[in-house]
């Protein structure tokens, strides 16, 4: 039997929305790598935030990733750096992202190393979170970044508060850059449920039975809102870890929920892309969960895997 071939994706988030030539030399530093694929650029000016998604073979990625950020580096000066979104350097976060493969274990591991390059060639001190979190205080991301740029040169004399990689006192190469969060997660999914209803608090019902923090599904984040483009109530849904609660799963809980008060789940709105393992078979997925609900479901274009 042939070796599956493996694949990561990586999601850096960069401190800079509003340059585009700036945008477009991070995009060239990650195109200029073989075997990686730049899947998705996402800029905000009001941010001053630009979230790139690329993925590929894993050692490629993580090439890709370095490169991205050596020229983020060069081009973001945080000292005059603002924006409405929190972030602690010019390259705020680096997640490495399990595609098929690969285990989320392994992907730690490589942030780690990454984390480690980067602050050993760049001299950009970085956090290691989630997954590769070396301590409980920086597993969480809001941990990590407490303070944001501004609160660095504090930061950087208390033992605890340290970067995992690259700690010094805080200079003038520090104050350009920043520090950097690098880490390995799991793949989020985004997705709404269509609900045959304009009643929007009843999908803030159904949200909060099936979320974990009320008690509901785990790894699952639910609110409840109405979308005036579609003229009907969804419940969106962050699947932080497909694999604790697999996707069909989460559909069949919002159905029940849905029928529990008297409404009908009429599709499944995937937001973004989704990797292959979340769906399982894909076109049995399209039917079962009715992804073309509102627009049609092009796996070419939705699914990581047939992207690649």
């Amino acid at each position: 039997m042939e070796e599956q071939k493996q694949l990561i994706e990586c999601v850096p988030n960069f401190s800079e929305g509003c340059r585009p030539e700036v945008i477009r030399q991070i995009a060239d530093a990650i195109e200029g790598v073989v075997n990686v694929r730049l899947l998705h650029i996402d800029s905000g000016e009001a941010a001053n935030r630009t979230v790139f998604t690329f993925a590929g073979e894993p050692t490629a990625v993580c090439e890709a990733a370095f490169r991205a950020v050596k020229v983020a580096g060069e081009l973001i000066d945080m000292r005059l750096q603002t924006g409405t979104h929190p972030r602690i350097g010019a390259t705020d976060v680096l997640p490495l992202v399990p595609i098929c493969g690969i285990t989320l274990e392994e992907c730690a591991l490589l942030a780690r190393q990454l984390a480690e390059r980067i602050a050993r060639e760049l001299l950009i001190p970085c956090y290691a979170y989630e997954a590769a979190a070396h301590r409980p205080e920086h597993r969480n991301l809001a941990d990590c970044r407490r303070g944001e740029y501004e609160g660095l040169p504090q930061r950087m004399e208390h033992p605890i508060e340290q970067p995992d990689y690259g700690a010094r006192p805080y200079d003038e190469g520090i104050a350009r850059t920043g520090c950097t969060v690098v880490g390995a997660r799991n793949y989020l999914v985004a997705v709404n449920f269509n609900l045959d209803t304009k009643d929007v608090s009843i999908a803030k019902t159904i949200a909060a039975r099936i979320r974990e923090k009320g008690g509901g599904l785990p790894c699952v984040k639910a609110i409840g809102w109405y979308i005036e483009e579609y003229g009907i109530a969804q419940v969106s849904c962050n699947l932080t870890d497909f694999h604790v609660t697999p996707l069909p799963q989460l559909y069949a809980a919002v159905c029940r929920e849905a029928e529990r008060v008297g409404v009908g789940v009429t599709g499944t709105e995937i937001i973004g892309l989704v990797p292959q393992a979340a769906l399982g078979n894909v076109e049995e997925a399209i039917q079962q969960m009715h992804l073309d609900d509102l627009c049609p479901f092009v796996p070419e274009k939705k699914v990581i895997e047939r992207l690649l």
